[in-house]
């Protein structure tokens, strides 16, 4: 189906008249995408380092999903699991067992709509779990734009200014284990700490990968205080990383595990995962909802899954991280505005001034390159490429990305 320019133009005019102002975007109308690119109505193509926020790390539209999709909407678009169960849910969370990153396979899951909805339900589970009623969170975290996610959220503009009274018991530290141990005797007793919640690699915070130690004592720091330890792996998880999941890096073993983005292959779908005994602690009836667990986002997940579990999937992840590395880490040597060049595996950022954080994802735009900013003052620029992208439009996009920079710095 082809869309012309003029009825691009519509949809912008009806977008101001229809659609809330609070939802931003830019003046970009997309009709089609594949791979790394993305068409829009005036037939331009972007390549999409954007990738939907992180949702695409196997590119748009790679054929097995699509497959995968089209077979289960011939069966059928919706069966809610709490009227009558379905084989590709079950499937689902089978392979989220599977790759749990601990020992064993006595894990369960809970599928939901989204990241936001998966970490609201991860607290509920530790509350239930443990009897305890408070949560600990992180300065520069993200974990959505529900109230409780909001209130675990550490960024006011555009997420927390003019929604509050925010949630109740929760708390926040520093990444640091000694800022914990102060918060345990000044603010919170830990006792009363159902869970902490933390990205290995903070996303909207600035793509700050934890420090190499962190996890691990953090891990000693809950044991020790009978906290349970939630891994939110909903934008550094499904592979972003490198393996399928970024606390692997760690070699730590979360209590509870949430997921989203990606894993649905560009359909809603996101998980919380954990050891059984901490799964069925919430009484029936306790987790679910109408959409949770889709099977038609669970036939997609079905396929993310096992693809970004095989060798070749890291294998090329790891290219990806080594080119992206490589070519960041040759212009910041370059350009002395680039204060910073971090991230994890293939999920990396660049810290720039957040006046050429912005001039730059607008002249990367204008040659054919979506970039997006994040962290608290918008000072980093996040590659979200996909993990599946050819060398030469690796090349391009990277290539585009230097010139925008350079264009930025110069003007």
């Amino acid at each position: 189906m082809t869309i012309s320019a003029a009825a691009g133009t519509d949809v912008r005019a009806a977008r101001d008249r229809y659609v809330s102002r609070a939802v931003t975007a830019p003046p970009l109308v997309v009709v089609g995408a594949d791979g790394a690119r993305i068409t829009a109505d005036d037939g331009a193509t972007y390549l999409d380092f954007a990738g939907g926020i992180g949702c695409q790390n196997l590119g748009h539209g790679p054929a097995g999903v699509v497959r995968a999709i089209h077979e289960q909407v011939d069966r059928y678009l919706h069966q809610c699991f709490m009227v009558g169960m379905y084989e590709p849910y079950v499937e689902v969370c089978r392979r989220l067992a599977e790759l749990y990153p601990g020992p064993g396979s006595a894990y369960k899951s809970v599928l939901v709509n989204s990241g936001a909805e998966a970490v609201e339900n991860a607290v509920k589970i530790a509350r239930a779990a443990t009897g305890r009623p408070a949560v600990v969170a992180f300065d520069r975290a993200f974990h959505g734009r529900t109230l409780l996610t909001m209130s675990l959220t550490s960024k006011v503009v555009p997420y927390k200014r003019g929604f509050g009274p925010f949630a109740p018991e929760v708390y926040r530290a520093p990444v640091s284990i000694d800022a914990l141990e102060h918060l345990f005797k000044a603010d919170v007793d830990p006792q009363s700490v159902a869970c902490v919640v933390l990205e290995p690699v903070q996303g909207e915070g600035g793509f700050i990968p934890m420090p190499l130690d962190f996890p691990r004592r953090l891990r000693e720091l809950c044991d020790a205080h009978g906290i349970l330890y939630v891994d939110d792996e909903v934008q550094a998880g499904v592979g972003r990383t490198g393996p399928v999941w970024a606390i692997e890096h760690y070699g730590v073993t979360p209590d509870l595990l949430v997921a989203g983005k990606s894993l649905g292959g560009g359909l809603p779908l996101a998980a919380v995962t954990g050891r059984a005994e901490l799964m069925d602690a919430v009484p029936v009836g306790g987790l679910g909802g109408t959409f949770g667990g889709n099977p038609v986002s669970c036939a997609a997940a079905r396929v993310v899954l096992g693809t970004v579990a095989t060798p070749e999937f890291r294998r090329r992840a790891d290219a990806v991280a080594w080119t992206l590395r490589t070519r960041l880490d040759a212009l910041a040597a370059d350009l002395k505005e680039i204060v910073e060049v971090r991230g994890l595996g293939p999920m990396l950022a660049i810290e720039l001034p957040p006046e050429l954080v912005t001039a730059t994802i607008a002249a990367a735009r204008r040659r054919g390159l979506l970039l997006l900013s994040c962290g608290l003052r918008g000072e980093a620029i996040r590659l979200l490429p996909p993990l599946t992208i050819s060398d030469d439009d690796l090349a391009e996009g990277l290539g585009a990305l230097e010139a925008a920079l350079r264009e930025a710095v110069a003007s």
